[in-house]
């Protein structure tokens, strides 16, 4: 009598602690300069996107009392250097008392985001890369970042070296597939490999689809590829930011597996 050997799905990652899952989202999408003051982690990026130009509570006090005291020196040191403060708020992780403490400043609550994660366990082999996509891995690709750049341009004197010099910041999966009938780029997004832990993590950002060819599929196509190829490197799972709004891509996120497991929000000074 022979016995049947029986398969074994692969074990899911362990869970990440909010504080460490915020860690490999600014690893992700690192800023040109950090400053870790008082348990706030103050990102700087000549202000360009709130997630690289921002002030982040990573280790900051509950006490009422000496959150404040670190919240004013930490303000004051961003004021000096003739900017409004904008904070991240992030569920897990920011102290509780300081959205309201912020509130009550005035500060206003902007941009709500959602965080969400997917196990990669088996993608690469369950869903290959595109057959058209075009792939970079490692250093920034300078033609990939031209298409994204196209695509997904922000405003601003010195935006375009900036949004460069964040995206050569960590090592990435960079694919862009081509708009039917053409050789253009359609869609575009990039895969930041990090360590988070002992397991490295696929960040995946800056995806954007032109609008002349959206509702075609390419959305879709573009995040299996970067899921399939961070599989491949050896990431165990990835990580994406989507605005609460964006029920296009919540919709495909769940669709793909993933599940929600964070959000954030920011508050803006009113001199910002």
């Amino acid at each position: 009598m022979t016995r049947r050997s029986r398969r074994t799905s692969p074990a899911a990652p362990r869970p990440l602690s909010p504080s460490r899952r915020l860690e490999a989202l600014i690893a992700g999408w690192r800023p040109l300069q950090r400053l870790d003051i008082d348990g706030f982690a103050v990102l700087r990026s000549r202000g360009v996107t709130r997630r690289a130009h921002s002030v982040v509570a990573l280790e900051a006090p509950e006490d009422r009392d000496a959150l404040e005291a670190a919240l004013e020196r930490v303000e004051s040191l961003v004021r000096a250097a003739g900017e409004a403060p904008v904070h991240r708020i992030v569920e897990g992780v920011s102290p509780t008392g300081l959205d309201p403490l912020l509130r009550e400043r005035g500060e206003a609550m902007r941009g709500r985001s959602e965080i969400w994660e997917l196990p990669l366990a088996g993608t690469a082999a369950a869903a290959p890369p595109a057959a058209t996509a075009r792939i970079a891995v490692g250093a920034l690709d300078p033609d990939w970042f031209e298409s994204a750049w196209h695509l997904a341009p922000r405003p601003g004197e010195g935006a375009r070296e900036t949004l460069r010099d964040i995206c050569a910041g960590t090592p990435a999966i960079q694919v862009s597939l081509p708009a039917e009938g053409t050789d253009a780029a359609g869609a575009v997004g990039r895969a930041a490999l990090v360590e988070a832990g002992r397991e490295q993590v696929a960040v995946l950002n800056l995806l954007a689809v032109d609008p002349a060819h959206r509702r075609r599929g390419l959305g879709r196509d573009l995040t299996r590829s970067l899921l399939a190829l961070a599989a491949m490197q050896g990431a165990q799972r990835a990580l994406l930011e989507v605005e609460s709004e964006n029920t296009a891509a919540k919709g495909l996120y769940r669709a793909l597996g993933a599940r929600r497991v964070g959000t954030y929000h920011y508050r803006v000074a009113s001199d910002g």
